[in-house]
């Protein structure tokens, strides 16, 4: 079966993160959870750990719309790839989405209380659920040594994941790697910087080169080394706390020192040499390939969060974008883009500018007209999507261009597909790489591949005409890391390294540097009077 992990279903998966305990629950560390399941009453063999680790797994999915609004949409929605603007009585939601659109959220506010409180919560059950795991099978051996070893290092790989989406969101954080239940306060942004890096150092070398189709989706050593070039090339906000960067400039990660290296350019170079010389991922010939319902079929997805097509567990992103009329079931004519991130693609002989759909519009599914409502057959206008939104706060059913990066799939059950959503592809490694030698690392080997030529080896199957890129430096990098990546939660991490976050587009935010982290949400401090707010909130 292609969408299952090791012997788990992704059904069984979401069953097992649920017995594991609420959402909520979790992060209160002054409250007991109220479950039969500990350390002690369960994982007591191979069969019970692989269903906690399919837990911990299932968790990735808490950060998609549909599931939960977590660190997708801060990701997306905080920058200038994506709003959702109030159309007519739909998207207002108490003002939330515009909110996070503008960078007007503090602590208390409605994106403050909800979205940001749901990333916070999100990545900390998962952390939680992988240290109940880890607590198990760190005290006593269930299975053979090298299998318990393997499943040790995944669910440590898993924890640093879920800190290295609080470390990017938050800064410092709690570290927690106990079950205990006591109030924690927060590290500096750099201890837990140096925790994900120690954790992923770790575990990568009890984990596989490569894995069989029946376990696509759990971690490799790709993986781990996708996760690490990643943190090493944003070093230089990663590693400071907020306030100790230039929300201004570029924030490179030469000079910074990381385990083994005297500069995170050199070791973000040197993971990503690691995969290419690894030889197990290749860039896979089509752009589409990566998107599609098949997208567990291609050599490019590196580290991808499991999602199939079956009630509950499908890749939502259609329902959040689609116009009612577009798909079955209703959709919910929400999230599009705007016209200056429309047209920068729209300027180009760039195959990756289908990613959207704009102009006049059909039914997916059946290739029908499509009209406003309440639809053609009571006469209603033909559904067109413009790139402008002359108003976002009382848009009109067509205005924005509409993202379509992920098609839908042709045996989804509802609003369930079974597209799987890379967070690593080979693709970025090449522009990580590309990146840390313009910041300073040393080409390898000395006279080998430029940073042109690697920007020009992920273009190339998008430019059939050819591709005429002479210039490789900053700029030119971030609009690549925005044609190639766009949608696929990197915007935010990547305009705040560059220095180009507030205030980067029409919208402008009142505050100023503070924005580049998020407040630690009220509700998180009701619970734990140990958590100090960041500065400016």
């Amino acid at each position: 079966m292609k969408r299952t992990l090791s012997t788990i279903s992704m059904r069984g998966a979401w069953i097992a993160a649920l017995l594991l305990g609420s959402l909520q629950a979790c992060t209160k560390l002054d409250e007991v959870p109220q479950s039969s399941i500990t350390p002690g009453t369960f994982y007591n063999n191979e069969a019970e750990a692989l269903a906690g680790l399919a837990g911990v797994y299932a968790q990735l999915r808490g950060a998609f719309p549909g599931y939960c609004c977590a660190y997708y949409v801060l990701s997306e929605i905080s920058t200038d790839e994506m709003v959702v603007p109030t159309r007519g009585q739909d998207w207002y939601d108490n003002g939330r989405w515009l909110e996070m659109h503008r960078q007007t959220w503090t602590a208390t506010s409605p994106s403050g209380l909800q979205d940001i409180n749901s990333a916070w919560v999100n990545d900390f059950t998962g952390v939680a659920n992988a240290n109940v795991v880890l607590s198990a099978l760190q005290s006593r051996t269930v299975m053979d040594s090298a299998k318990q070893a393997g499943i040790i290092a995944e669910l440590r790989a898993l924890r640093a994941f879920y800190y290295y989406q609080l470390m990017d969101l938050f800064g410092g954080v709690p570290v927690v790697t106990t079950t205990d239940i006591v109030a924690r306060p927060r590290v500096s942004r750099d201890s837990v910087f140096k925790f994900v890096e120690s954790e992923l150092l770790a575990a990568r070398k009890d984990l596989p080169l490569t894995r069989g189709a029946s376990d696509n989706g759990r971690f490799t050593r790709g993986a781990v080394d996708a996760i690490l070039a990643s943190i090493y090339v944003n070093a230089g906000v990663f590693t400071k706390d907020g306030g100790g960067f230039s929300a201004s400039s570029y924030n490179s990660c030469a000079g910074i020192a990381v385990t083994g290296y005297a500069s995170a350019c050199d070791a973000a170079r040197d993971r990503v040499d690691s995969i290419l010389q690894s030889n197990v991922y290749q860039l896979a010939d089509t752009f589409v390939k990566n998107f599609r319902a098949d997208n567990n079929l291609s050599p490019e997805n590196i580290f991808v969060v499991k999602f199939i097509n079956q009630d509950g567990l499908g890749f939502p992103i259609l329902q959040t974008t689609l116009h009612y009329n577009q798909f079955t079931p209703t959709p919910w004519n929400g999230f599009a883009t705007l016209a200056q991130t429309y047209n920068a693609f729209d300027t180009l002989n760039d195959q990756r500018k289908k990613i959207f759909l704009v102009g006049p519009q059909f039914n997916l599914e059946t290739g029908d007209t499509v009209c406003i409502r309440p639809g053609c057959a009571k006469g209603a206008p033909r559904l067109v999507f413009t790139p402008s939104i002359a108003d976002v706060t009382q848009a009109t059913e067509g205005e924005g261009v509409r993202i379509y990066k992920w098609p839908y799939d042709p045996k989804h059950v509802a609003q369930n597909n079974g597209n799987d959503f890379a967070y690593f592809r080979l693709a970025e490694m090449y522009l990580i790489k590309a990146e840390a030698e313009v910041a300073g690392a040393t080409p390898t080997p000395p006279g080998g591949v430029t940073a042109l030529a690697l920007v020009r080896a992920v273009r190339a199957r998008s430019f059939p005409g050819g591709d005429t890129l002479t210039v490789v430096n900053q700029d030119a990098i971030l609009r690549e890391r925005l044609f190639e990546l766009a949608f696929e939660a990197k915007r935010r991490t990547d305009l705040i390294r560059f220095g180009k976050y507030i205030a980067a587009w029409q919208f402008k935010a009142a505050g100023d540097q503070h924005l580049t982290l998020m407040p630690i949400p009220q509700s998180q401090r009701s619970a734990n009077s140990k958590l100090d707010q960041n500065p400016g909130y």
